[in-house]
């Protein structure tokens, strides 16, 4: 596919959702770029961030197994991309990946860490990732970053996304397993300004039954200390 920009009408989306979304950005934007530019680094953390960075390695490579080993050619949305270590190494694959993230900071810290040798295949804005204006995609991967979102949105989330996606979208989301029930309960029973935006623990089951369109498939679960997050395949 070329990288033909196609501009459609704007998914319907809750006020639930733009709510998410701007406490996203808030709390990267503000509260923790640096620990998130340290921790997706190769610079020494804790022990349980060591932890979710080990996890985190780990789904990204399930993620990327889950997508042709050949992808030249195809174009991918890295939705909620971070500092960009997904697009990276699906752009080395081949692929021409566009990688959108709600916030401006980390966008900054990707395009500093590109790889000079993959920049025609990377394309980095800041942005919502449901902007139609980004165009058609072979592929769409989210990893950890539909997390804080209710199932009506994800599935609003995915039914948007659904006319622009010809083949699948790989993306993760908080399982509801003891360990992150309780952390999601204490969350919500202990509020505090500084931290991250609460998780919405989910069953692919609860997501599957709010989907207007497409088909769920769960793909694997990622446990690693305290990195819990499960992989999801959805095809229009």
């Amino acid at each position: 596919m070329d990288g033909t920009r196609i501009h459609t009408a704007r998914p319907k989306t809750s006020a639930a959702y733009t709510s998410t979304r701007d406490r996203v950005e808030t709390y990267f934007d503000r509260t923790a770029t640096k620990t998130w530019e340290r921790l997706t680094s190769d610079a020494p953390v804790s022990g349980i961030r060591a932890t979710v960075r080990a996890g985190r390695d780990e789904m990204r490579q399930l993620i990327i197994d889950s997508l042709p080993a050949d992808l030249r050619g195809a174009r991918i949305l890295d939705a909620g991309c971070g500092t960009g270590a997904l697009a990276f190494e699906l752009a080395a694959r081949g692929a021409d990946v566009v990688g959108v993230d709600i916030s401006p900071q980390l966008i900054d810290i990707a395009q500093k860490r590109a790889p000079d040798t993959l920049a025609r295949k990377l394309s980095f804005s800041a942005g919502d990732m449901l902007d139609p204006a980004l165009g058609q995609f072979d592929h769409v991967v989210a990893m950890d970053s539909l997390i804080y979102y209710t199932a009506d949105d994800i599935a609003r989330i995915l039914g948007g996304l659904a006319p622009r996606l010809s083949d699948k979208m790989i993306f993760t989301v908080a399982p509801r397993t003891p360990l992150l029930m309780l952390m999601w309960r204490a969350g919500k029973l202990f509020p505090h300004r500084d931290r991250s935006p609460v998780m919405i623990p989910h069953t692919p089951a609860s997501i599957a039954a709010a989907l207007p369109v497409g088909r769920l498939r769960d793909v694997r679960r990622v446990t690693s200390g305290f990195y819990i997050s499960n992989a999801l395949e959805f095809t229009a």
